[in-house]
């Protein structure tokens, strides 16, 4: 599983031209399930998330996590992240996980970040969705269960 987090003022969710989720400081994280993902990756990626340091402490330093800062996070499924540009120029999603499997596992991870004490809202699994945010830094962290 992958996932990329950004740290953000204020985030929402669109659907069909009515916010679905909104949040104010906190955290996006997009999150892309690959087909031989497991509930193992699904759990420590979210924990990951979840316990992340990149708020400015007292000295400037990145030494606050989400729990600290807000403790919201806006999570929004999103597929792209799992494609592959190394051949050609259309991206590649051979190796994104079935959806029916992708949504199984968006629960587990969600539900990994929520038993860290996190306030999460969620954009709408297979959705259409516009997605604002304003990023904060900006700081763009990535985090991948395979590495």
């Amino acid at each position: 599983m992958k996932a990329v987090v950004q740290r953000v003022l204020r985030a929402s969710v669109t659907i069909d031209g009515a916010v679905t989720a909104e949040i104010g400081s906190g955290v996006v994280i997009f999150a892309g399930v690959f087909e031989d993902d497991n509930e193992r990756d699904a759990i420590w990626l979210g924990e990951k998330c979840a316990a992340l340091r990149i708020f400015e402490d007292e000295n400037g330093k990145m030494g606050i996590g989400l729990e600290a800062a807000g403790n919201r996070a806006l999570v929004v499924s999103n597929f792209t992240l799992c494609g592959s540009v190394k051949k050609g120029r259309r991206p590649d999603f051979a190796r994104s996980a079935p959806p029916e499997r992708a949504r199984e596992l968006m629960t587990v991870f969600t539900d990994a970040i929520r038993s860290a004490g996190v306030t999460v809202m969620e954009g709408v699994f297979a959705a259409e969705m516009k997605v604002a945010l304003v990023n904060d830094g900006p700081v763009t962290i990535i985090a991948d269960s395979r590495e």
